[in-house]
């Protein structure tokens, strides 16, 4: 890949900082993520983009076959397909095969109900192919008061099924949560029990996530914790870009430390929209759509080069008050989702600072640009934790017993 040259005049970076060439931007991301639809038999209380409803707008099969056309041509690493849950969408596995034989690397995301030991067969002789089954909680009382009733089991049916049909090295995914930092030899001793190999993600607040940050994001002592835990075990565990926000702490830690909105990342959701991070879908980092342009099936490839706001992303960034802070370099002010959603100065602080400098969130926090969640009951719906302490009725009421009726 090529370096965009946004700004001519400007000598460009000198080799072995790969980091700076990463800030300028690349001329295709190095990951793309690509939702294919917002529609999901479940109801994850933190799902990113409030999934549930399939949008009736979303790209027909023409346009996504035109879109991996794109990808091919623009020589893209690999693209992380999600959702929703994208298996619940009929063309999927249709489209699965066009991208692998149009030479394009697919990781899905998946909560597992749909891998049968027939698909899992499927997968471990398709080349090109990787899958990812989503896991929040070594247990399944962690697990589903998150992401529902019996999704546990099905997670661990799936990673069986796919053991089973030979297939190395798939991938179980974490988010880090409060109630299951304590889990993370759990999580790595079922991962290797599967043969798949962990992969740790940060919960960020935005879609319905937004709405369980206070109760579920980790505590300060459990972000040290985790620090600790990932330099001890990041050379087998994957993180991708989600904490280098800890690398503060002193070592910085495995994998990307910078933040690749715009820049080496992107997110092109459902119904073709072009977001600037998968943890961002609001309307201040969409930089268009790949159907805006007359006469193409899809251009995604104009709107990456080219589009203002991955301009902007690309050209160089004050840091704000963070460019004070000794511990600038190694965590680079944190993530631009988390502050946003939390409605804090994307030149200012993560929230989750290890530091202690992030201010107050802001009670009215952005809400994420569309919301799909489910209007009805769901048949896997999360299951409420025991070890959450109820809250008293009222702020001066500590009776463990208040709220409690006789006979309830």
């Amino acid at each position: 890949m090529t370096i965009l040259a946004q700004r001519p005049a400007s000598p460009p970076p000198a080799p072995g900082r790969l980091i700076d060439q990463f800030e300028k931007g690349l001329d295709a991301p190095i990951c793309l993520t690509w939702e294919l639809t917002y529609a999901c038999n479940l109801a994850c209380v933190h799902c990113l983009s409030s999934s549930g409803r399939r949008d009736p707008d979303e790209l027909s099969t023409d346009e996504c076959k035109a879109l991996i056309d794109e990808f091919e041509r623009m020589q893209i690493f690999y693209v992380n397909i999600g959702g929703g849950e994208p298996t619940v969408r009929p063309d999927f596995w249709e489209l699965l095969d066009y991208a692998v034989d149009h030479h394009v690397g697919v990781k899905f995301s998946t909560n597992g109900f749909r891998i049968t030991p027939e698909r899992a067969a499927k997968l471990a002789a398709t080349d090109y192919v990787d899958v990812q089954i989503s896991l929040d909680g070594a247990t399944a009382e962690v697990n589903d008061h998150v992401r529902g009733a019996g999704t546990y089991d099905a997670a661990m049916r799936a990673m069986a099924n796919l053991q089973a049909a030979g297939m190395k090295d798939f991938k179980m995914s974490v988010v880090c949560t409060r109630h299951n930092i304590g889990q993370l030899d759990d999580f790595k001793a079922i991962a290797d029990r599967y043969g798949a190999q962990l992969r740790l993600t940060r919960l960020r607040p935005s879609g319905r996530g937004a709405d369980v940050w206070e109760e579920l994001h980790p505590l300060p002592e459990q972000q040290r914790e985790l620090y600790d835990w990932l330099i001890a075990n990041g050379d087998q565990v994957l993180t991708g870009d989600s904490f280098f926000h800890l690398s503060a702490y002193g070592e910085a830690l495995p994998g990307l430390n910078l933040c690749g909105a715009g820049r080496v990342v992107c997110l092109v959701d459902p119904v073709g929209d072009v977001y600037a991070c998968p943890f961002a879908i609001h309307d201040r980092f969409k930089a268009g759509n790949v159907r805006d342009t007359p006469g193409a099936v899809t251009d995604f490839d104009t709107v990456w080069k080219h589009s203002e706001l991955f301009t902007e992303l690309r050209s160089p960034q004050t840091g704000g008050a963070c460019t004070k802070c000794s511990a600038y370099d190694s965590c680079r002010g944190g993530c631009m989702a988390a502050k946003f959603f939390t409605g804090l100065p994307l030149d200012g602080p993560d929230p989750e600072c290890v530091k202690g400098n992030a201010g107050e969130v802001v009670v009215e926090r952005p809400q994420s640009s569309g919301d799909h969640s489910h209007t009805g009951t769901v048949r896997n719906a999360p299951v409420p934790l025991t070890l959450t302490r109820r809250p008293p009725d009222k702020a001066c009421d500590e009776n463990p017993l208040a709220g409690l009726r006789a006979g309830s």
